[in-house]
């Protein structure tokens, strides 16, 4: 029973490490400058712990973007408004997007790592892309919902992947780098705001 406990406790500790090499290592390099073997080393563990706790690229980059989007997720679903409930619509979209920011510009590179390994991973026939991981699909979810309490006349399901997919964008990446987030933040309330005040009826859902 010890031994057992032993061995989870050093998976916990191999897990940690790999996720802060990741980590260090995508503030300074593009994702796909990073190699399994490189967070191996910077790690302190064997190439052959990160693939069989990650499997790949992708897991590794999806794993680390989860592991720090858990916060945001639980300030959602319980913290203080205006981000958690209790607050307007347009008041919890706008302190949502501003923590997407503050997420992705504490991890420069992350987003646009998750963009990068999904698009290069493929996919089964029919499932698109960015909805195959969970992050982009519950920030997806929540952001479309909100636009909706909203604005019900908009096509929130894509507005939002429009506003998303813009985090993906090798000048928003740039950006990011630079440690220029507050920039990004400005500009997605810009576009935030003018869907959600701009006269009723458009843009609708075409058909």
């Amino acid at each position: 029973m010890a031994e057992g406990r032993r061995e989870r406790a050093d998976a916990v500790r191999n897990r940690r490490a790999i996720l802060r090499a990741t980590e260090e290592l995508l503030a300074g390099h593009r994702p796909e400058q990073i190699s399994m073997e490189q967070v191996a080393a910077a790690a302190g563990v064997g190439k052959g712990t990160v693939f069989h706790r990650f499997g790949n690229r992708m897991g590794l980059m999806l794993a680390l973007m989860q592991e720090r989007a858990l916060d945001l997720e639980e300030a959602v679903r319980n913290g203080p408004p205006p981000i958690g409930p209790g607050a307007p619509p347009r008041e919890r979209l706008l302190a949502f997007l501003d923590a997407v920011v503050a997420v992705v510009g504490r991890n420069k590179s992350l987003l646009a790592a998750l963009g990068h390994a999904v698009t290069t991973t493929p996919q089964p026939p029919g499932q698109a892309p960015r909805d195959a991981h969970p992050v982009y699909l519950a920030w997806h979810t929540h952001l479309s919902g909100l636009i909706t309490e909203q604005r019900p006349d908009l096509d929130a399901e894509l507005l939002t992947h429009i506003l998303l997919g813009a985090l993906h964008s090798d000048p928003i990446l740039r950006l990011l780098e630079q440690g220029d987030g507050q920039r990004l933040a400005d500009a997605l309330r810009v576009l935030a705001t003018s869907l959600l005040d701009g006269p009723a009826g458009r843009p609708g859902r075409v058909g």
